[in-house]
């Protein structure tokens, strides 16, 4: 099942059918068990008109979090953006320890709609976008449903040194999150691959994938850290980190159109732009 969050409200897509939902998204996905909730709901059918209608992010009062090094081209690619720094160790370890790294990434009004732009900075010279399963965490720490984040990242800052990650990672729409939440009855599976097309006027300058079970980390792993003393009323969306990563003389341009793409979840797609 998946959950749409747009102009003219909730939308519940059940069985290829859709149904309105006049409920408060917040209440809505913090449920115990929102699939079984979502599994009995009756509601008035609809006929949805996409053209007509605007994404909205899936996003509540939530804040965004995300994991990093937990895919081992992750690990290579930080440890060699860093090296120069002498932060390649930081992130060798980081990957091998039992603590994964997690990081603060956006508040709502940050987070990037379906066809919004998502920013890159002025005062970086090497940007790239970050594809990632997104896990919503209930403000019991159960993850409920999945969605597609895109974690954008500056290379060359975090590079200069470790503790330049927030000012990399954490600015505004640096995160975008959709097109949907995904509610399936069991925990989604590993074999579910992420791609990524970035396309550069009429030519694709980009395309990757890798599945899920490439993760080093197990997403209840990564969901239990997060909320060890931590209390989130709203519940958590949680970036879970990237294994595709595009080779180091490339970056992004403004007007590039960034695709991401989940089974299941649907495609992403944002435009790169500078904030004016």
């Amino acid at each position: 099942m998946k959950l749409f969050k747009t102009s003219a409200g909730i939308f519940l897509q059940r069985n290829e059918e859709h149904f309105v939902l006049n409920e408060d998204f917040d209440a809505l996905i913090n449920r115990d068990n929102l699939f079984e909730y979502l599994s009995s709901v009756s509601s008035e059918k609809i006929t949805v008109n996409w053209n007509e209608i605007k994404m909205l992010a899936p996003i509540g009062r939530q804040e965004v979090w995300a994991a990093g090094v937990t895919y081992l081209r992750s690990r290579d690619a930080r440890m060699e953006e860093s090296k120069d720094a002498g932060g390649a160790d930081f992130y060798s370890k980081v990957y091998n320890a039992e603590r994964p790294e997690l990081f603060f990434k956006a508040l709502p009004h940050s987070v990037s709609a379906p066809g919004e732009e998502v920013f890159i900075r002025k005062d970086s010279k090497w940007n790239v976008p970050e594809p990632e399963c997104t896990l919503l965490i209930n403000s019991k720490g159960k993850i409920v449903a999945y969605t597609i984040g895109n974690d954008m990242s500056s290379r060359d800052i975090e590079g200069e040194n470790p503790l330049y990650l927030p000012q990399a990672k954490l600015y505004y729409r640096s995160a975008a999150l959709g097109p949907c939440l995904y509610v399936p009855g069991n925990e989604i599976s590993l074999d579910t691959t992420i791609n990524l097309s970035i396309k550069r006027g009429d030519e694709i300058v980009f395309e990757g994938s890798i599945q899920l079970n490439r993760m080093k980390r197990n997403f209840k792993e990564l969901a239990e850290y997060l909320y060890r003393e931590n209390i989130f009323e709203h519940g958590c969306f949680l970036m879970t980190g990237t294994g595709i990563i595009p080779p180091n003389e490339f970056t992004l341009q403004s007007g590039d159109e960034i695709s991401i793409g989940i089974e299941n979840i649907g495609v992403l797609v944002n435009v790169v732009a500078y904030r004016m």
